[in-house]
């Protein structure tokens, strides 16, 4: 008979080298997915035992079993088995011995738990570098757990953990038998209460029981006995958890002196305290602050650039291969112009989301990201965010796909929430073909101030306009989102190292493939679903336009490539989505916008930059994406039916700052609904950004 599969858990404090260890277990074998009903990372995997096979699942980070953020919530779940999907056989506590103190806490409190606890002590070889020594085994002793050092990277120590896994699986370690702290004495009356509804319990599972019963799988009958146990006791749930954390750290200071020999404190820390009195220095920190974000944010462009041009290259080549081996006829377009497009619109994204990702793992594994959120705190939070939100905002001025994805990291609901909803007001780097070429047209090239140039200074403008309108939305919302979540800023400033490199490759992997298999899915969609809409419309109006075409092409002398341009307008102004461009018209006429700029806006919600080659489509350009030069010829001397120019500078700027505002990018949208699992906020953000939009290209079309 086939022995039931070992199910291990993973848990840990961030950073704690979880992930290293659970990819050094599982290797290849990986699936990422989520948790059901929030947007929290489910990472499983398979792992070979002498016994046979186990599935390993890392658990979100947690710095101990009060959860406070939705990604511990997750864990906490897991640990108090309260999730219906799974049961850990094995929990594996993961711990740096470099920060042990801190990552004991965690651990006692799984061990008071009574479940079959293992500790994996990672990073020892950064710890003897900072000149602290454990005794593994007076450590195994004192803890009475086993206590197995690993090295992941190097792959040292995995067969040794495996064996411990299996053992205390086969019930050969047993949970210690006397609590790591007597939490009886704190609340004995309620926790004997409480176990005679569950006898199986522990004492300490049972204080958890009574202080957040609510999150549990119980039903209302035994939901109000728990109750009323806790008015009967008159039970302080946070007195309680103020002197149990107070108790373990006690018994944990006493296991380090029996088990740790460290250095002085004060010279372990004396190079990051010199460090930190520069970085955190109330004037020049936000000046190196901003030197950091301008050399993060250009090197994401120059870094991007590269295989962004690859991907696009590779992709009209592939096109225009295809279109030449093909026959011309509705399948092929459909193939080409609506499949190809539409992935390559999803991969050329792929780079912008892996080296953004990439660069945050960076920041983040040498210390400096928690400085950034140190020292934006104070002026984020006035506005309803917190120092955690900025480097989502900054990364939106490269793309809010990845910025949306990095808010993950706030663990205060509505903060993170704001910063969502926020994020898509930051410039990105779609809107910049969009800025060139208007301000190009309507913006004279001449000197401010007889050095700056007036046309940059309208760019870096727009980009200002769309942070400081961030800023005041979030203030605004704050008001009216009613997530009653406390907001405790409570930040840790680790040593300063070099980075991890596997992580950060990692990293860069996990989250691109996520875009890939999510959001992608939704973009190709909607891109197919535009190729219909403008390649089809009603019968009547097709066949008329094709009647006329045939009739032109049967003129002696007729120019056949002149033909063709203006039989590709006339299909695309009789086409579904060229009718609702003229429906659209008298609603944008008031932003100095005719049918042609209306029919731009529809498509370009599938990416911003469309726009540009939806204008050359339409004014009879053939773009070749090298030059622009021809497009805004004919773009300068467009002109109304009544014979006024289209390309005004109230029309320019209006248009201009209707791209600032507007929510024209669906991948954005479809990202932010995964994130939030719901279509409300992308419906919100629609509305709010469109109305943003539509009011200052009115005031900027009036006044000018």
């Amino acid at each position: 008979m086939q022995q039931n599969t070992l199910h291990i858990a993973l848990v840990g404090n961030p950073n704690s080298g979880k992930t290293s260890l659970f990819n050094g277990l599982t290797g290849l074998n990986q699936k990422v997915g989520n948790f059901p009903g929030v947007t929290v990372d489910k990472k499983t995997g398979a792992t070979t035992l002498s016994s046979g096979e186990a599935q390993v699942i890392d658990l979100p980070g947690s710095y101990s079993l009060y959860p406070r953020r939705l990604d511990e919530w997750v864990s906490y779940k897991v640990l108090l088995n309260q999730d219906h999907g799974i049961k850990a056989d094995v929990v594996v506590v993961v711990a740096d011995a470099s920060n042990l103190k801190r990552n004991l806490l965690f651990c006692s409190q799984l061990i008071d738990l009574k479940q079959p606890v293992v500790m994996a002590l990672t990073m020892l070889d950064l710890a003897e570098k900072k000149g602290i020594r454990v005794d593994v085994a007076a450590l195994e002793r004192e803890l009475g757990i086993p206590v197995v050092a690993v090295n992941p990277r190097k792959n040292k120590g995995l067969p040794q953990l495996k064996k411990a896994i299996e053992q205390t699986a086969q019930g050969l370690y047993q949970p210690p038998a006397y609590d790591f702290v007597d939490v009886k004495a704190l609340a004995g009356d309620a926790i004997t209460d409480v176990q005679k509804l569950f006898p199986q319990i522990s004492n300490y599972t049972a204080v958890h029981y009574l202080i957040n019963h609510e999150s549990f799988l119980l039903n209302d009958g035994t939901q109000q006995q728990i109750e009323d146990i806790e008015t009967k006791h008159k039970f302080n749930h946070t007195r309680i958890q103020a002197e149990e954390i107070l108790q373990r750290y006690q018994r944990i200071n006493h296991i380090m002196t029996r088990t740790v020999s460290e250095p002085d404190p004060l010279r372990q820390s004396l190079i990051t305290e010199k460090i930190d009195n520069v970085l955190l220095h109330r004037v020049w920190g936000y000046v190196i602050l901003l030197a950091v974000l301008y050399l993060t944010f250009q090197s994401l462009f120059w870094l991007a650039s590269y295989p962004m041009d690859w991907i696009d290259a590779g992709t009209a080549n592939f096109s225009g291969w295809l279109e030449q081996q093909l026959p011309d006829n509705n399948w092929t377009d459909l193939l080409i112009n609506g499949l190809i497009a539409g992935l390559g619109g999803i991969i050329i994204f792929v780079p912008q989301i892996a080296i953004m990702f990439g660069l945050i793992a960076i920041l983040e594994d040498t210390g400096y990201m928690a400085r950034i959120s140190f020292l934006t705190d104070r002026i984020m939070r006035k506005v309803g965010l917190n120092g955690k939100s900025v480097m989502p905002m900054i990364s939106g001025f490269a793309c809010a796909i990845p910025a949306v994805m990095s808010a993950r990291n706030i663990e205060n609901r509505k903060e993170r929430l704001l910063t969502i909803l926020i994020t898509p007001l930051m410039s990105c780097t779609a809107r910049l073909p969009v800025y060139v070429i208007l301000i190009s047209l309507v913006i004279p090239d001449q000197k401010v101030l007889g050095f700056m140039n007036l046309q940059g200074l309208v760019m870096l403008g727009l980009y200002l306009l769309g942070f400081v309108m961030a800023l005041v939305v979030s203030y605004v919302a704050k008001w009216f989102i009613k997530i009653k979540e406390k907001s405790f800023f409570v930040l840790e400033l680790p040593t300063y190292h070099a980075p991890r490199w596997g992580n950060v490759l990692q990293s860069m992997w996990e989250k691109s493939k996520i875009f890939v298999l999510q959001a992608g899915r939704v973009i190709l969609v909607i891109s197919l679903v535009l190729w219909l809409l403008s390649s089809f419309g009603p019968g009547g109006r097709m066949e008329k336009v094709e009647a006329q075409y045939e009739q032109a092409l049967a003129q002696p002398g007729a120019d056949t490539a002149t033909l063709d341009i203006e039989y590709a307008n006339q299909k695309l102004a009789n086409s579904y989505i060229g009718i609702v461009g003229h429906a659209i018209e008298p609603a944008i006429r008031p932003l100095g916008y005719d049918w042609k700029i209306g029919i731009a806006l529809i498509t370009s919600f599938a990416a911003r930059e469309v726009f540009v080659g939806t204008m050359a489509t339409l004014y009879s350009v053939e773009d070749d994406g090298e030059e622009n030069l021809p497009l805004q010829e004919k773009m300068h001397a467009a002109t109304r039916a009544d014979g006024s120019p289209v390309y005004t500078i109230g029309t320019g700027v209006s248009l201009m700052l209707f791209y600032v505002f507007a929510m024209q990018c669906m991948s954005t949208l479809a990202i932010v609904r995964r994130e939030t699992k719901s279509w409300k906020w992308p419906v919100i953000q629609v509305i709010y950004m469109t109305a943003l939009a539509y009011l200052f290209g009115l005031l900027a079309y009036s006044v000018l």
